[in-house]
Parts: C-alpha cells; sequence; structure tokens
C-alpha cells in the first residue's frame, strides 16, 4: 500500500493522520508539511532511523506502516514579499535589456577596417581619470581639442548605453586631424595600425586635456598626460672609441618599446633591460668623425598608466612587406619595473613597494587562517576585497614616502603596476588581421572581450594565451596601472 497515514509532531504540535505517498520522493513530503507548518522545505530536518529526510528519500526502503510517527525540527522562515516588478524572463528581453542585467559594457560598430580604433579606445576606458579630466576640457578650435572634446563625447555614450556606438563623428574628427588614417583603395578604407593610432591620440590629448589636482578636481595649469601617461628617463650616451666625457640627459616617453628577443619565447621585462642599453653610430667631438657610442637609459619617472608596444612588425626587404613577428612574448598580471629606474628614483619607491609586500603577506596570512576556520574561500576574498581604501596621499605620508613622489600627481610611487588592458592583432600582416582590446574588470579576474561591436566575458587565463606563439593572436600593446596602497589595518 504506497499511501500510509503517519503522525508529525513539531514544536510542540501534533499533526495527525497526514497521507504519505511512498511512491514520491522525500520532497513531496516537506513539501505537504510547509502547507501545514510553514517551515521551507530547505529549513526542515526530519528524523528517520540512520538520519534525515532528503529530497530524494525513498520511503519504500524504510519499512514504514501506518500509523508511524515523525518528528520534524526547523523554524518558520520571513515569508516571501510579492515582487515589486514583474519577473521577466531571459528569452523575452531584448538585446539592450540583457546587456543592462548583465551590466555588459557597449562595443562600438565597425565601419570598416576600423577595429584599430575600436580596440584602442576600449583600452583607454581603462583610465577612469581620463573621463575626468575630459570633463573639464576647455573650449576651442583647433585639432587637438576637437578631437579630445569627440573623444569625451563617445566616452560618456559608452558609461550610459547598453547598445553599441556607432563612432562615425569620432572617426571623421580622427581623420581630419590624421588623414594616414582615410588611406583607401578600390575595397574601401584600408587597415591602420592600432599602435600608431594610440600614439596619435595620446599626442593630441598631450597638448588639449587639462591636468588633475592630488584631490581629484581639475587643475588648468596642468597637463594631464604629462601627469599620468609620461616618463622620464635618464640617458647617458658614452663613446666606445674614445675618453671623450658622456653626453646626459632626459628623455620623456609615453610608452616603453619591446623589441622582441631571440629565441622561441622571451619575456616582456628581459626586453625592457635589453632595450635601455643600445649601440649607436654618431659624430665624437674628440675624434672628428663618426664613431660607435653606448647609450644607456634609467628611468627616472614612472607615469600612473604606463603603455607597453610589442614591435611584432618588421619590414622584409626582398618581399617589401611588414611581416609579423608571432613569438611568444610573456608578460605578467603584475609588473615591478624597478629594476629599470635610476638608483635615485629605486630609494624613493622602497618605502611604498616595501608596504605593498606586508599587504600581500598579510593577505596571504589572512586566507590561510580563515582557510583553517569555519568560513568558505568565497567569504575570504570578499572580505579581502571589499576592504576600504585609505586616503592615499595620507597613507603614503605615513609610510613615509618621499614627498617629492606624494606631490607629483599622476606618478607611480611603488613602481608596481597592475595589468588592466590588452590590445591585440590578429593575423600576419600590418596592413591587414583584426584588433580586439581586452579589458580588467574592477576587483575581479574576470575581463571583458571587445571585438568591435560583439562584447564577452572572459576569465584571466584566456589573457595569458594572447602571449602568442601558437597562432596568430598576439598581445601589441599591454597597458598597466600603478598598483593602489591600501592599509595594512583593514586586512585581517
Amino acid at each position: 500500500m504506497p499511501v500510509l497515514q503517519v503522525t508529525v509532531k513539531w514544536s510542540g504540535k501534533k499533526f495527525d493522520a497526514i497521507e504519505l505517498d511512498t511512491d514520491q520522493p522525500g520532497l513531496v513530503f516537506k513539501t505537504q508539511l510547509f502547507s501545514l507548518t510553514g517551515v521551507a522545505p530547505d529549513r526542515q530536518k526530519i528524523m528517520i532511523k540512520g538520519g534525515i529526510v532528503k529530497d530524494d528519500t525513498d520511503f519504500n526502503k524504510l519499512g514504514l506502516k501506518d500509523g508511524h510517527s515523525f518528528m520534524m525540527m526547523g523554524t518558520v522562515g520571513e515569508l516571501p514579499k510579492v515582487p515589486t516588478t514583474a519577473t521577466v524572463f531571459l528569452e523575452d528581453m531584448s538585446d539592450n535589456q540583457i546587456a543592462q542585467a548583465l551590466k555588459i559594457p557597449a562595443g562600438l560598430v565597425n565601419l570598416g577596417n576600423t577595429c584599430y580604433m575600436n580596440a584602442t579606445i576600449q583600452c583607454l576606458r581603462a583610465i577612469p581619470e581620463l573621463s575626468t579630466a575630459l570633463s573639464a576640457l576647455p573650449a576651442g578650435s583647433d585639432g587637438n581639442t576637437r578631437l579630445a572634446a569627440s573623444l569625451r563625447d563617445l566616452l560618456k555614450n559608452l558609461s550610459i548605453s547598453s547598445d553599441s556606438i556607432t563612432p562615425l563623428v569620432f572617426l571623421q574628427v580622427l581623420r581630419l586631424a590624421y588623414p594616414q588614417f582615410s588611406q583607401a583603395d578600390n575595397r574601401g578604407f584600408m587597415q591602420q595600425d592600432a599602435q600608431e593610432c594610440w600614439s596619435q591620440l595620446v599626442s593630441s590629448l598631450k597638448g588639449a586635456v587639462p591636468g588633475l589636482c592630488l584631490d581629484g578636481t581639475a587643475n588648468p595649469d596642468a597637463k594631464f598626460v604629462s601627469q599620468f601617461l609620461t616618463g622620464e628617463m635618464y640617458s647617458s650616451i658614452k663613446c666606445d672609441e674614445s675618453d671623450e666625457p658622456a653626453q646626459e640627459g632626459i628623455e620623456s616617453f609615453t610608452d616603453l618599446t619591446v623589441n622582441i628577443g631571440s629565441g622561441v619565447s622571451t619575456y616582456m621585462m628581459t626586453d625592457i633591460l635589453n632595450g635601455l642599453t643600445e649601440k649607436i653610430e654618431k659624430h665624437s667631438q674628440a675624434l672628428g668623425r663618426s664613431a660607435v657610442h653606448t647609450k644607456s637609459r634609467k628611468i627616472s619617472r614612472l607615469p600612473a598608466y604606463l603603455a607597453i608596444n610589442f614591435v611584432r612588425f618588421q619590414w622584409k626587404a626582398q618581399e617589401r612587406i611588414k611581416a609579423k613577428i608571432l613569438k611568444k612574448v610573456k608578460f605578467p598580471f603584475e609588473l615591478d619595473i624597478s629594476p629599470c629606474c635610476t638608483a635615485e628614483l629605486q630609494e624613493k619607491l622602497s618605502p611604498a613597494k616595501a608596504h605593498l609586500k606586508a599587504v600581500s603577506d598579510k593577505k596571504a596570512d589572512a586566507k590561510k587562517k580563515r582557510k583553517a576556520g569555519s568560513e568558505t574561500e568565497a567569504s575570504q576574498k570578499m572580505d579581502i576585497d571589499a576592504a576600504p581604501q585609505s586616503d592615499q596621499v595620507a597613507l603614503m605620508k605615513d609610510i613615509g614616502v618621499d614627498s617629492s613622489l606624494i606631490d607629483d600627481v599622476g606618478c607611480n610611487s611603488s613602481g608596481v603596476y597592475d595589468l588592466v588592458a590588452v590590445l591585440t592583432h590578429v593575423g600576419r600582416a600590418a596592413d591587414s588581421g583584426h584588433y580586439i582590446g581586452w579589458v580588467k574588470q574592477d576587483n575581479s579576474d574576470e575581463w571583458w572581450k571587445f571585438d568591435d561591436d560583439k562584447v564577452s566575458m572572459v576569465k584571466q587565463d584566456d589573457i595569458t594565451k594572447l602571449e602568442g606563439g601558437g597562432d596568430f593572436h598576439t598581445a601589441y600593446i599591454c597597458l598597466y596601472t600603478r598598483k593602489k596602497l591600501e592599509s595594512l589595518d583593514q586586512i585581517n
């Protein structure tokens, strides 16, 4: 007989003559008791021999008889509230509604071989201070100001839209300022170089966009690019063939160049370090003729955002084409650039760098302790990541950062960077192929892939695959941001 009459005792109450269909799983019986007691099924503990009733319990295997008495424990939870808005199912949503629900950032429509521009703009979105500075852009009619104003409007539209944006106005202003991006053949507008687009945009912004103060407000007496995107290098040029004094000077840069080394694969930092020393031929005053000189450089100022350009294309004279170097170049997610700096700057960077090491060690220790406890790893990560950030200026003063770095708005005071954006190229030739932008989400190991108007979420492991080697998908520009300082007191 599959249907039995049973009794359930709960919280001092007794429910008699409850029908139990032994052919039904435990969840059905729990649902019956929910209607009688108000205790939700996931809160019920119904005692049976050897344990408790589970959602998939087979009552036929328990040997129950009419009149069996169950003991139930569990408390009544808060009754569910009526939704304030009607439920909309995913299949009933428009593309725009889905994007808003999932908080997917807007993409950019390809207007005919404009992926180089789209990828560049998406990577620039990884610099939030740029939008702040652009909002204070003064009026002007020169080409640099027009281009900066157009970028300001485009970035604003991208920040408030869930639909893809058609960047027609920006493209027209870009081509007016830099006619090389208007090159066309019988098939239409030609593919252009993303690194050149990045360089020209930064050049235009350099003269137009005002800087920021320590408190983040606009500073019309400063320039944003000089503060946040420009580094300086001390250079020394010494003749190899004479004892004449070295020629010393300061050079500025808005990106570091990676001349890809030999071998099957190489490392970004190795190639950067190797590129700081080079042999050049120039006139020697002492010898009165051209001679070989050694040029050595060291970084004397680090910007908040460090752009690193991989020289992926080389000119092949025989084929008369710019061919691509497909070699794997390993790049880190956390970059310590201090080995490339002058001894004086390294000394100034040491307090903040030591503080970051202490923060990292304390986080690792806190994670170990929590793992040994009852909390889940997810809650551990949330507790650490959610810790509020101390005011950066006050914290730098507290840990003894040199005052020259504190007062230098837009510099990096530790020499340590986090990777926030990667621009990649797919294909073999410079004047063809496809560019894609990859931008890191805040406080997450997940990234957004911007393939023109197609935007998708990817994992950090997918970014590692962009090193190159096996296929044509290779990193072309890496953008790093200074690592934010955290107070040790906020980590527990």
